[in-house]
């Protein structure tokens, strides 16, 4: 190889050689990747009522190292005391709060269910904090802590302000910013029946994501963290 088409010494050390597969922590510098969303009863993380929480924990391929999503954990959620809900949210995401066979549950409680297979895939992967993966991610996360502080819950695995928006990744990769559009550029299935419920976007945010970092790994190479 002659001199001008060596790499930088900078990008080998910065790139695992295509033959390893490393594991799953070195990829986003020890975070778990999780893509989290939740259904509420206004825009306000402080006031308006959470009322669907819905947790996607991604895995690493061990023979290539691509992402994809593993495990979803969903709960529907007891308004809290006092909280507020605006008919609207209501209209958008079709849930009743009343409804009997929501079987909601209190908010800590709701918390403990989506949040304990986290921390127990937290020590699988020896990762040591999970990072929230959302689309419009600051949304998702704002409600996330809210309810942690509100409820006091003391084993919060996720890291406090740092996150992974899909929404500024979809825009870089496909040049949209709307989920249903940057999924469709994906070539993913999109059911705009199914659209607005916890479940459904967050399973379709983690394919998102999935997708977009697969690519930039085959195309650039993967990065390592340490």
């Amino acid at each position: 190889m002659t001199e001008e088409n060596t790499p930088p010494a900078s990008a080998d050390a910065n790139r695992i050689q295509s033959t390893e597969v490393p594991p799953l922590r070195t990829r986003f510098r020890a975070f778990l990747p999780v893509v989290v969303d939740v259904e509420t009863g206004g825009l306000k993380s402080e006031t308006d009522a959470l009322l669907q929480i819905a947790v996607v924990i991604l895995r690493a391929d061990d023979a290539t190292g691509r992402l994809y999503p593993a495990e979803t954990h969903t709960c529907h959620v007891q308004p809290f005391e006092g909280a507020r809900i605006d008919p609207k949210a209501l209209e958008l995401n079709g849930i009743d709060p009343e409804h009997p066979l929501r079987m909601a549950v209190p908010e800590h409680e709701a918390l403990a269910k989506v949040l304990n297979p986290v921390r127990q895939e937290m020590r699988s992967t020896g990762c040591n904090r999970a990072v929230l993966i959302g689309h419009n991610a600051f949304f998702d996360l704002a409600f996330l802590n809210a309810a942690v502080e509100r409820t006091g819950f003391k084993r919060n695995p996720f890291h406090p302000f740092s996150s992974f928006d899909t929404a500024t990744l979809g825009g870089l990769a496909y040049g949209q910013t709307v989920l249903a559009k940057a999924a469709q550029a994906a070539g993913i299935e999109w059911d705009p029946k199914e659209a607005h419920s916890a479940i459904y976007d967050a399973e379709k945010t983690a394919e998102l994501f999935c997708n977009i970092v697969n690519r930039w790994d085959e195309a650039c190479g993967r990065p390592s963290s340490f």
